[in-house]
């Protein structure tokens, strides 16, 4: 099999690499784009470190071909920011929501499709919208108390 041309838009910009077919789109982002904010964690698609957002919609980028992705729009936790950290990003370091880093961009970018959705979330839809990413060193609450305080600063509740 021979690597192939793969445009796509990613954090706004265009952009084109050769790849493999079925390469995954986690290894593309890192190793031929170096946006190294994508992590892998289990590489099953279950740990959820490795999110992004695939024209709007949160997938484990370990578990989608880079072919798959051609044309797509994706942005990565390397996007989210711009001339300062988003309140999400924000609401994480301040609140201690991000502690060894491995989860934090998967469960930013799955917090910020939630925020999307649900502006005002209850405490059950930050439950619902995290559920597919996995931290082993907060316990969540931190992570949960991130979103809040996000959702208060986005909506100008501070």
């Amino acid at each position: 099999m021979r690597k192939v041309p793969i445009d796509f838009r990613v954090n706004g910009v265009q952009r084109s690499v050769d790849a493999y077919p079925m390469e995954r789109l986690l290894d593309v982002l890192r190793e031929n784009l170096g946006l190294t904010g994508t992590k892998e964690g289990c590489g099953e698609g279950e740990c959820g470190a490795c999110s992004v957002l695939l024209d709007g919609q949160l997938v484990n980028s370990c578990l989608v071909p880079a072919l798959q992705a051609a044309g797509s729009d994706i942005h990565t936790i390397e996007g989210l920011a711009g001339k300062k950290l988003h309140p999400l990003q924000e609401a994480f370091a301040e609140t201690g929501g991000a502690q060894c880093g491995i989860c934090t961009p998967g469960m930013i970018l799955a917090a910020y499709q939630l925020l999307e959705r649900h502006p005002r979330p209850t405490d059950e839809q930050i439950r619902e919208g995290l559920a597919g990413n996995l931290c082993r060193c907060t316990g969540y609450q931190k992570i949960f108390d991130a979103v809040r305080q996000a959702s208060e600063a986005i909506s100008g509740e501070t």
